[in-house]
């Protein structure tokens, strides 16, 4: 993976607004910044200005704070975790961001 990223991993709301837990620095990403369509956490189809391929074993609910290695911070808004038991492919974690 050849970019790196921080992940703030959301938590929920508190009286002063969104909660995120310690920063995950420098996680492995591969980061591509194009315009696509997803669907949002509300189930409704939204605009995705990034989108972000990591390791299976990263924490990254929806709404987790995500700066990008242009240095944009940018918010998850849908998770795909991929996965093939006992097939020779990698695992990954997609994340659609805002």
């Amino acid at each position: 993976m050849p970019h790196r990223i921080i992940i703030e991993p959301y938590e929920g709301d508190s009286a002063y607004g969104p909660t995120y837990g310690p920063p995950a620095a420098n996680v492995p990403a591969l980061v591509s910044e194009t315009v696509r369509t997803a669907r949002g956490p509300d189930g409704r189809d939204v605009t995705s200005t990034a989108q972000v391929i990591t390791g299976p074993e990263v924490t990254c609910p929806p709404e987790s704070r995500i700066t990008l290695p242009s240095g944009r911070i940018t918010t998850a808004l849908h998770i795909s975790p991929h996965t093939a038991p006992g097939l020779p492919l990698p695992e990954s974690t997609e994340v659609m961001c805002e």
